[in-house]
């Protein structure tokens, strides 16, 4: 028996207030109407990391940094096995944010040090697609749900954080879209840049007419 080839890692990345949870959701749907199996995964995995990075991040941008990348070195077998499980897996954020939000904040050389830690501690994305918008109306979005604004929900903060996403993906190549575009024209665009002939199922095949005799093809819905 032959090994599963892995599966393809897609990570969305932006700002906060984006639409990275609306895009994943919609993106999942739409693939596995494709006949693609697919898996979703977000970080932080483990909420109370999450919560002690954001906490942290806000006061100390290089420990907050460290406590996401335990949270994603802990979470790495698990991203392993889903790999090898589905065709493709999508996941809400990567090592990359951690690079645009702690990583800006940080030294050249720390940066340096920062993004190398993050290469040691999970798989890197096979394609990053990058949701853009701009600082006010992301804000206005996050002002429009019923939670409180995290620490690292600040204009001053997500302005950075958006320049460095930016050029994280000029030099990288990322997919880069435009978030004030409908859920359905995003996920029309991440597609169209996807390999997927490869991947999809086929159809089971229509049987033939002198297969069974006297039984009928079946009709097209």
């Amino acid at each position: 028996m032959t090994a599963r080839k892995r599966g393809t890692l897609i990570a969305i990345e932006g700002i906060d207030g984006v639409g990275k949870s609306t895009l994943l959701e919609s993106l999942a749907r739409a693939l596995r109407r494709r006949g693609l199996s697919v898996g979703v995964r977000r970080e932080p995995a483990d909420p109370r990391l999450g919560a002690m990075a954001q906490a942290a991040a806000a006061e100390d941008p290089w420990t907050g940094a460290v406590y996401f990348t335990v949270d994603r070195h802990l979470a790495a077998p698990e991203l392993e096995r889903a790999l090898r499980k589905y065709d493709l897996v999508l996941q809400d954020r990567s090592f990359y944010s951690t690079i645009a939000y702690q990583g800006s904040a940080l030294s050249a050389r720390d940066r340096r040090r920062l993004a190398d830690l993050q290469k040691s501690a999970t798989r890197r994305p096979d394609r990053v697609v990058l949701l853009d918008l701009p600082t006010s109306e992301a804000l206005e979005r996050l002002g429009g749900r019923s939670r409180q604004r995290g620490p690292l929900e600040r204009r001053r903060t997500l302005d950075r954080v958006a320049r460095a996403y930016r050029e994280l993906a000029r030099r990288n190549d990322w997919q880069v879209l435009d978030a004030q575009a409908s859920p359905s024209e995003l996920v029309r665009e991440v597609i169209a840049r996807l390999p997927l002939s490869r991947r999809a199922r086929r159809a089971p095949a229509r049987r033939r007419r002198n297969d069974k005799p006297g039984e009928s093809p079946p009709r097209r819905p």
